[in-house]
């Protein structure tokens, strides 16, 4: 499996039989002065929303004819294996900012988490819902999402040999939300690779935890 960060929350993880999946995509339109990250050009196979905001939903933008998932029935779709569990955008139940799914994609063997725009910390019938999580790809930018302090916790509670940080402020994003390096504070194995993309059949899992940060690729 490899897994590629276009930036914000959209990754293309793309299995060994070359079948590809969408996460998030983003409109950069809608946000003129503030989303900075080029245009997106892919024609995956998959593509998950976690909701419908415009920097997520841009399914439209996208080329070919895939397959896109909004819900949380559990399917196999071009080999991967796709189920969601409903969560908030908000610590208000979603009354602010609505509805949001927190995908869990498997494929080659490992799992990967993709929390979208998750607010709120999780309780414990939906940390256990999700379950075992090789490969996490968590918001941490706080203000719309969860901040790097719940992300901690977070990540601590679904305790994956992988933590990708997403949605977060840098030279192409200049949402009102905190960079990485908040996040960052205090992690001891963290991977600042200075690449978009990581191949987990060529590196593996860690034994450990390892916290990867990736290069926007757009």
């Amino acid at each position: 499996m490899k897994i590629k960060w276009f930036g914000h929350s959209c990754f293309l993880i793309t299995s060994a039989s070359g079948a590809t999946l969408l996460t998030d995509p983003y409109d950069t339109t809608a946000f003129p002065d503030t989303l900075f990250y080029t245009p997106i050009e892919a024609a995956p196979d998959v593509v998950t929303v976690s909701h419908h905001h415009a920097d997520h939903d841009n399914t439209g933008a996208l080329g070919g004819a895939p397959v896109i998932v909004t819900t949380a029935e559990p399917r196999q779709v071009h080999g991967f294996g796709i189920r969601g569990v409903a969560a908030w955008h908000d610590t208000e139940g979603g009354a602010r900012r609505g509805d949001n799914m927190v995908f869990i994609l498997s494929a080659d063997g490992v799992t990967v988490c993709h929390l979208g725009d998750l607010g709120h910390e999780l309780d414990s019938e939906r940390a256990a819902a999700i379950g075992p999580v090789d490969v996490l790809l968590i918001p941490v930018g706080g203000n719309f999402t969860i901040d790097a302090a719940t992300a901690t916790r977070v990540w601590r509670q679904l305790d994956p040999a992988i933590a990708i940080p997403m949605h977060f402020r840098n030279d192409r994003c200049l949402f009102a939300i905190d960079g990485v390096d908040a996040f960052l504070k205090d992690k001891k194995d963290v991977d600042i690779t200075g690449t978009s993309d990581i191949d987990l059949e060529e590196a593996g899992l860690p034994a450990g935890h390892k916290i990867i940060v990736l290069e926007p690729a757009n």
